[in-house]
């Protein structure tokens, strides 16, 4: 578990918690720009579960349009070393995705696009990596 202070360049050290992500500014993203690629892993929780299940909160880290974007979500342990996010609806953000008409797309519009960047991550092997299955 990983519970010390993480540095992002130009930021003071961050604790690696999924709701300090809705401090930091908003980022436009633009439907139809190529999905960020560079997002990297800020740390990983482990906490209990559900019915004494394995469960955490996962945080990443990129840059998105010039700016530093934050993503970070809930995870279970569904069987021995395989992992799931929780809710794919309820990733937290600080992007803001705008639509082809110009708008800021609702949380569960945007939500098909953040589940596209969460699906490029190997954030299952960081999550393996903190529970001690994958080395």
């Amino acid at each position: 578990m990983l519970n010390t202070p993480l540095h992002i360049a130009g930021r003071a050290p961050l604790a690696v918690m999924p709701w300090s992500l809705r401090a930091w500014p908003p980022l436009l993203w633009q439907v139809g720009e190529s999905v960020p690629a560079e997002f990297h892993h800020l740390g990983t929780r482990v906490t209990g579960g559900p019915q004494g299940r394995v469960a955490g909160q996962t945080i990443w880290a990129g840059t998105v349009a010039g700016g530093e974007a934050g993503m970070a979500w809930d995870w279970v342990e569904i069987s021995q070393g395989v992992v799931a996010m929780v809710d794919p609806m309820s990733v937290i953000t600080n992007l803001r995705i705008v639509g082809d008409e110009g708008s800021v797309l609702t949380a569960a519009e945007a939500s098909l696009f953040l589940n596209l960047i969460v699906r490029n991550l190997p954030w299952q092997d960081e999550v393996g990596r903190a529970l001690g299955t994958c080395h």
